[in-house]
């Protein structure tokens, strides 16, 4: 009897033994962008799998190139041309899930300092993210004979706001929505919208490294399986999701709010449903070839990495 109860008492700590650890980095801190993510480690869809996983905290310290080539993370969210890059200059990343098939990213202006086309941003004053987000701008600078001033930005668009910039990157999910909350209105701003200008480049998707892959392809699927339900359970349980957003966003101390992160989290599930269910998770060869010619043609690559060996699913 005691034998028993001794093993009664042991079998959490052997379940929990014979989960594979894993950490998953998103691109930025926790938001709803990510609430899939988090929706599949607050249900259990994680561990239901296998897989005892760490979501780190992303952002402009933390790029999940880095983290991923050092080894601190083995999964990570990357935009489809960026990954495409750092796969063409040897960072051999899988994809695993592509959940955002077209462009969201902006570069927004006030109409009150003349800006109203790209042209209007020569000699200007302009903040980018880091190099994971600085693609499809810097691309349009060349397009448009654009020489701007590129200032960094970090996770505010406060430098905007007071006027130390004249243009700032945004993600039509995101910043946009805090510059009307900070009253500015919409008809006072041109946007940018990269969709728009020829640079509608699939965003968001699910990355390991060639190695874990092939070491472990199984946990791998275990991920992109479990990540998947998590968007999929956010997506039917709006407002539990957001609650779980919330805890990590409090744990993390970020100045936003439930409001914003509802407005993001209802356009992100439209740009990741653009394509229809049916295509949930699925990077196409066209989506592929496209951004990856747009790449090649931008000289920002040398050559094209073969999809059979980028898309995990095509092998």
């Amino acid at each position: 009897m005691c034998a028993l109860c001794a093993a009664l008492l042991l079998w959490p700590v052997l379940a929990q033994a014979v989960l594979k650890q894993a950490a998953l980095i998103p691109q930025w801190e926790p938001q709803a962008q990510f609430a899939g993510y988090y929706v599949a480690l607050a249900k259990g869809f994680y561990a239901a799998a296998g897989v005892d996983m760490r979501i780190l905290r992303g952002g402009p310290g933390s790029p999940p190139s880095r983290l991923l080539r050092e080894g601190r993370a083995q999964f990570g969210t990357f935009f489809l041309p960026t990954a495409i890059r750092e796969r063409a200059e040897g960072l051999p990343l899988v994809n695993l899930a592509q959940f955002v098939p077209h462009s969201n990213q902006l570069l927004i202006a006030r109409k009150a300092d003349g800006i109203t086309r790209p042209e209007d941003l020569d000699g200007r004053r302009v903040s980018l993210w880091g190099p994971e987000f600085r693609i499809a701008p810097e691309e349009l600078f060349k397009r448009h004979g654009v020489r701007a001033t590129e200032v960094p930005q970090g996770y505010t668009v406060d430098l905007f706001l007071r006027g130390g910039v004249s243009a700032c990157s945004a993600m039509r999910y995101n910043e946009y929505h805090v510059l009307l909350n900070a009253g500015l209105d919409p008809g006072e701003l041109t946007v940018f919208a990269m969709a728009d200008l020829g640079l509608d480049l699939p965003e968001d998707g699910l990355y390991t490294l060639e190695e874990t892959w092939k070491n472990d392809p199984e946990l791998c699927r275990a991920v992109r399986r479990a990540s998947i339900e998590g968007w999929k359970y956010a997506f039917a349980h709006p407002e539990e999701a957001l609650n779980i957003v919330m805890s990590h966003v409090s744990a993390a101390h970020l100045p936003t709010n439930r409001m914003h992160q509802q407005w993001m989290f209802e356009h992100i599930r439209q740009a990741m449903l653009a394509d229809g269910e049916a295509a949930f998770g699925a990077l196409t060869q066209t989506g592929y070839d496209a951004a990856a010619r747009a790449l090649l043609g931008a000289g920002r690559i040398t050559h094209i990495p073969a999809y059979g060996d980028f898309d995990a699913h095509a092998r």
